[in-house]
């Protein structure tokens, strides 16, 4: 039978997206997860992989094409799906009382079968059908369950488990590529729920979202002339994420400055003489501020009020924001504790690269522990960075300028770095924050410091 494959949601507040290449043809075979295409949103580009192994009978997009969340992208002829309705059966007849298989048989000999085995189908038809309903459709049925238009990124053998658990499978999110859900995924749904009813807390519906109602505005073109412009996605999710922030984090915003004449001499010495790698201003920053996470754990942390617990995070993963023609992108450098500058400088590298080709995958943007924002390439002595939840913390750079700078003895001209660090005032308190970038000044202006 034929299986519509549709366009899951492949990430919160994505709706539509641009297909760029198509990987397969009408005819061919695919197996179980193959990339089937690849999708670009607002934030990433995202490989669509088939539900499950089959050949492709009809493909209803073309490169180019928006596809929104939903629509049907092709159909699946999945040779496997009735081989395993039909084995499903099979162990259903097994699993009858003994001479129970034989009763339809034996039913067309005899003009009139004993009335026993019938009577307890009259009487269930009522309260025991709603009871039994998951249980009594086919597993053909599964493949063909909808919900406002929409299917599960779920193989039928998923959905089965999910009917037989009574979960609805359009809540559960799933965990696999093109948030595909999976048995765990299902499994843990119910584990989650009936934790939080049984602990008499509420379940969650979904995070407070930042953009709020806002007084109506003026009719404008009473003064001149205006023009409208939707806003891009990056736009509404950049506005929901600052606005969920402003509104819920009070924020504190520590300044100071770091003398870097002998590490900027460094990096244009070296990048003289290795220039297979550049090495970035940013990228030392990424190393020191992840030094600097783990000698103040406190800043590598998130808040969870509803536990009312600070979840130290064993980790250090550190986003960059990246200035794009699109819109502001936070690629994460994972681990960035474990590696070396070069290593760095090559990884932050790629990812910015990407991100300004719009290539980045949700996951590259997810997970981070902190941030840093370096406008030190545009311009500006020092500005105030948004906290990005769930992080505490994230370090403002703005551009370097020679200044004044007194020795003891005299006025000495030196290049210093102005830094910013705004921070969550409900987990480090005023005296943490000067600590934590008066260790990275320090960092910057003697190297040394961070192997003392």
């Amino acid at each position: 039978m034929a299986i519509e494959i549709v366009v899951p949601q492949v990430s919160d507040g994505v709706t539509s997206g641009t297909v760029t290449s198509l990987a397969v043809a009408v005819g061919d075979e695919v197996t179980e997860d193959q990339t089937l295409l690849e999708l670009e949103t607002d934030k990433a580009v995202v490989a669509i992989p088939s539900p499950q192994a089959g050949k492709i009978s009809e493909i209803r997009v073309a490169e180019g094409d928006q596809a929104e969340v939903g629509s049907v992208i092709m159909l699946l002829e999945a040779a496997e799906a009735e081989e395993r309705d039909s084995a499903d059966a099979d162990q259903d007849q097994q699993e009858l009382p003994a001479g129970a298989a034989e009763q339809p048989a034996a039913a067309q000999q005899q003009p009139q079968p004993e009335p026993a085995p019938q009577e307890p189908r009259q009487e269930s038809s009522a309260s025991t059908d709603k009871q039994k309903s998951s249980a009594d459709q086919p597993p053909l049925d599964l493949t063909r369950r909808r919900s406002a238009d929409l299917v599960a990124p779920a193989a039928p053998s998923v959905r089965r488990i999910a009917r037989e658990l009574g979960v609805d499978i359009y809540q559960v999110q799933g965990s696999g590529p093109g948030g595909r859900i999976s048995e765990t995924d299902v499994r843990e749904f119910v584990r989650s729920t009936m934790e939080q009813l049984s602990g008499g807390t509420t379940v969650s519906t979904g995070e407070f979202r930042g953009l709020h109602a806002q007084r109506p505005l003026p009719d404008f073109s009473k003064w001149g002339e205006v023009e409208r412009q939707p806003l891009s996605r990056i736009r509404q999710v950049t506005a929901d994420a600052m606005g969920y922030a402003w509104s819920t984090i009070p924020m504190v915003t520590q300044y100071d400055g770091a003398a870097v004449d002998g590490l900027e001499r460094f990096r244009q010495d070296y990048n003289r003489r290795s220039p297979e790698v550049k090495l970035t201003m940013t990228a030392i920053l990424l190393k020191v501020s992840a030094m600097a996470l783990n000698a103040f754990p406190q800043v590598n942390t998130s808040l969870d009020l509803a536990g009312q617990e600070l979840i130290y995070k064993q980790f250090v993963h550190v986003g960059v924001a990246v200035d794009t023609d699109n819109g502001l992108l936070v690629p994460v450098v994972r681990d960035a504790d474990r590696k070396g500058i070069r290593q760095l400088a090559a990884d932050l590298n790629a990812l910015a690269e990407k991100a300004r080709a719009r290539k980045l995958s949700p996951d590259e943007m997810d997970g981070g522990t902190f941030t840093i924002s370096n406008l030190g390439g545009i311009g500006g002595n020092a500005f105030t960075p948004i906290v990005y939840a769930p992080q505490v913390a994230i370090l403002g750079v703005s551009r370097t300028e020679t200044r004044p700078v007194w020795n003891g003895q005299e006025f000495v001209p030196q290049q210093v770095m102005p830094l910013s660090l705004s921070y969550d005032h409900r987990v480090i308190d005023g005296a943490d924050g000067a600590r934590f970038l008066r260790w990275i000044c320090e960092a910057l202006e003697q190297p040394l410091n961070l192997v003392m």
